[in-house]
């Protein structure tokens, strides 16, 4: 890296506290590489974006910070990724326990084939949060409400969850996610199978949750990292090409890959 790169490099690295570290985080399938070496900080309680075109990496770095690339038996993984200064790819890791701290929500919306009531208990009840029914009712409502979803279902919470419209039941993947209090909410495209209506809500959404939750967003629109992401980072062909404020990276990137993007002449 030259002296004018380290500099560029510096001016774009978050001022606030990294609640995610990742170093050097390389990933293959079956000895193809799919990242090569990704470097990147996520800021607590803001909404980091992750964009570029289909097969970048994006989603690969995302699955790394909950290590649910550990279910591909041919994935492999190196480097280290730190969640408040602690490397969760320490051979002493309750994975289980990390993915209690690091909740998902999915490309599409995968409720259980159980009640609404019940899609939001399961995390507590199996992480014993709960020690009797009245606690686990609150629990179930706070969530549905941080999801915006409790005005809308609180009269049917013993109807399927499967029933419920696809943004409502995007949102119930939100409210089981954050049922168990997680650090860390990512999420994979989440309203690319949404209408324009359901979209604004889950953005919505975003915006309020980040005060309680860091938020890291995987998504093929630019337009809408630009309306909820505080930063982005630009992957490309397995590579990070740039990270920055969100509003900056938008208007003056840095790298001429990243402008290529942004102003749809790759992608």
């Amino acid at each position: 890296m030259t002296v004018t790169e380290k500099k560029t490099a510096d001016q774009q690295a978050p001022a606030e506290e990294p609640k995610i570290v990742a170093t050097n985080v390389k990933v293959s399938y079956g000895g193809r590489d799919a990242l090569h070496g990704i470097d990147l900080e996520i800021v607590a309680r803001k909404v980091t974006a992750l964009i570029g075109p289909s097969g970048c990496g994006k989603t690969t770095f995302l699955r790394c910070i909950n290590r649910m690339n550990d279910l591909i038996p041919v994935a492999e993984v190196t480097g280290s990724i730190t969640l408040d200064g602690n490397n969760i790819y320490a051979p002493e890791v309750d994975v289980e326990v990390l993915r209690r701290h690091v909740g998902m929500v999915f490309q599409k919306p995968n409720p259980f084939p159980k009640s609404i009531y019940d899609n939001v208990a399961y995390g507590p009840r199996i992480h014993g949060l709960a020690s009797n029914k009245q606690e686990l009712d609150k629990i179930v409502e706070k969530s549905l409400r941080r999801a915006g979803l409790w005005d809308e279902v609180s009269d049917r919470l013993e109807a399927p969850g499967t029933g419920l419209s696809g943004g409502q039941q995007q949102r119930l993947c939100i409210a089981r996610a954050i049922a168990i209090e997680p650090a860390v909410i990512l999420m994979d495209e989440p309203c690319s199978a949404l209408d324009p209506i359901a979209t604004a809500k889950i953005e919505e959404l975003i915006h309020e949750l980040k005060e309680r939750y860091t938020i890291v967003i995987v998504t093929h629109s630019m337009q809408q990292a630009a309306r909820v992401s505080d930063y982005t980072a630009f992957f490309h062909l397995g590579d990070l090409v740039e990270k920055g404020e969100t509003e900056a990276l938008f208007t003056n990137p840095k790298d001429e890959r990243t402008e290529a993007y942004i102003s749809g002449r790759i992608g």
